[in-house]
């Protein structure tokens, strides 16, 4: 989740343009078709969902989803991302629904694990408003899952709605398998039986277990054994918390008539002691490395400022006859007084192209005559220049010579969960878990293991490492293949040098769990080109 991919770019097989829709990326994919990213002709960012083609050329498939998207069309919850537009009659056909620039709920639990009880409770509370516009235009969601909710810095907003329904058919009778995630599922939904409302009741509890706890409440296995359990056996919710089980437990009742409605799950989820009798989704809902995620895809989305245009062509000396004022006025800047702003470093290229290119040297400083003339502009025009010189040290890390090295990525902030079995992967900047990457950084207890045959240089201070100190430091001062906790307390750095590559991945503690294995990290990787 946390790699600067969030949108992929276009490849060979992909449209360019759906109905109105230019599009700028690869969103995703699903079992339904492939998500991209548009704009509107305002500026507004969509995602464009296409339908895969063995759909399309289904005529039950066509008729269930001009239905189902007529339907999506009326539902307008504050928790829900709209349907903006479709194309239900094009060859292939389409739907547009405002982009929400975050993470899926299962991205979340992946990278992070169990989410706190009261981040939990006000997912219930907007999930179960959510369902209460659903089905009050008659749709059930029928897929509802951690997949098809995303997180925004305001609240989740549940996704797919009903859309599900269309494919049943044809999926039925293209491969004998049937539409739903099966952990999410309800008893009446996998005999056949009709769905209602308390179907995504039974879905919301399943999910809402997982995010709590980290594991399925009717286990993991094949699709089979899944689907049975859902069906003849009691969910396990023993890592749920006590305030939380029986509602939950409720939830995830055989009958569905025995479950909580949308609106006793809100007024639950409002009565619980942590929310004081408030839902609100106030701007730390959210665990920290979360909240940055979204705010990193926020701004992935605006578009680059502006270059700043080149340094104009130097202005001829004018002759003695040619000047009307001989003497340039005492508040004439001398040239001194413009230092050069710090050549910035270029972030990875993301979804709209390369950075803009910040000057490396000051414009040259006016003449006489154009400060006496344009005094205020010219002032304006230096103010402007301030403010992007401020803005390239805000943006962008402080200048380093990487020499043989090229940046892969930089200080990109990631998480290990406490007690989990996860780890830094050092090649592709994410967590995963253990044992998935040849060459990653884990924790164990209060202290950083290295896997992968690799060198180790522990920084001092809080002195930022590049590539070469780091190569410098493994040659004179190497540490072992652990660091602990206490060796590198916040803000101080330590860094790995692959010995099969040469290339070097820095960390610079951000935050750290007392003993129980848990770490904030900015990473960043330089490959060695030799």
């Amino acid at each position: 989740m946390t790699t600067d991919s969030v949108f992929q770019p276009l490849s060979a097989d992909d449209p360019r343009q759906v109905g109105k829709y230019r599009l700028a990326g690869l969103l995703g994919a699903g079992g339904m078709g492939r998500v991209y990213l548009s704009y509107t002709p305002g500026g507004r960012p969509v995602a464009v969902k296409v339908v895969r083609r063995k759909f399309a050329a289904d005529p039950e498939f066509r008729r269930r989803f001009r239905h189902e998207v007529a339907n999506a069309r009326r539902i307008h919850g504050l928790y829900t991302a709209l349907v903006i537009d479709a194309g239900v009659d094009d060859e292939t056909p389409w739907l547009a629904t405002s982009y929400v620039a975050g993470p899926s709920l299962q991205q979340v639990v992946r990278e992070y694990g169990p989410l706190p009880v009261r981040t939990v409770l006000l997912l219930l509370g907007g999930i179960a408003e959510a369902l209460q516009a659903i089905h009050g235009v008659e749709v059930v969601h029928r897929d509802l899952k951690p997949a098809n909710v995303l997180m925004a810095a305001d609240g989740p907003r549940v996704i797919d709605f009903g859309i599900a329904r269309a494919a049943d058919s044809t999926v039925l009778t293209d491969s004998g398998s049937m539409i739903g995630s099966p952990p999410f599922m309800a008893p009446e939904q996998i005999r056949g039986l009709p769905v209602t409302p308390a179907t995504d009741v039974f879905a919301l509890g399943a999910l809402a277990a997982y995010v709590l706890s980290g594991t399925m409440p009717f286990g993991d296995g094949p699709d089979t054994a899944v689907l049975y359990r859902v069906v003849h056996e009691e969910p396990d919710l023993g890592q749920v918390p006590d305030s939380l089980r029986p509602l939950l437990a409720a939830c995830l009742s055989k009958q569905p008539g025995n479950r909580p409605r949308p609106a006793e799950l809100i007024r639950a989820a409002r009565e619980h002691p942590l929310l004081d009798g408030e839902l609100r989704f106030t701007e730390n809902w959210l665990p920290d490395p979360v909240t940055m995620e979204i705010a990193r895809r926020v701004e992935l989305l605006r578009p680059p400022p502006p270059t700043v245009p080149p340094r104009p062509a130097a202005v001829p000396t004018p002759t003695p006859s040619a000047v009307r004022t001989p003497t340039a006025p005492a508040t004439a800047p001398p040239a001194a007084a413009l230092a050069a702003p710090p050549r910035p470093v270029a972030p990875p290229l993301g979804a709209f192209g390369p950075p803009p290119v910040l000057p490396t040297a000051p414009p040259p400083a006016p003449t006489a005559p154009a400060v006496r003339s344009r005094g205020g502009r010219l002032l304006a025009g230096g103010l402007a220049l301030a403010a992007v010189v401020a803005a390239g040290i805000a943006f962008w890390p402080e200048s380093e010579d990487t020499g043989p090295y090229t940046t892969v990525y930089r200080d990109r902030e990631l998480t290990i969960p406490p007690a989990g079995d996860y780890e830094f992967d050092l090649d592709d900047g994410r967590v995963v878990p253990s044992g998935e990457s040849s060459w990653s950084v884990g924790t164990a207890g209060p202290e950083f293991r290295v896997r992968g045959e690799s060198d180790v240089f522990v920084g001092r201070g809080k002195d930022r490492l590049g590539a070469q100190a780091c190569a410098l430091g493994v040659e004179s001062e190497p540490a072992a293949g652990s660091v602990k906790f206490d060796q590198v307390p916040p803000d101080r750095s330590f860094c790995v040098r692959s010995r099969a590559t040469g290339s070097v991945a820095v960390l610079r503690v951000l935050k750290l769990g007392d003993s129980d294995g848990r770490a904030t990290c900015a990473l960043s990787y330089y490959r060695y080109q030799g």
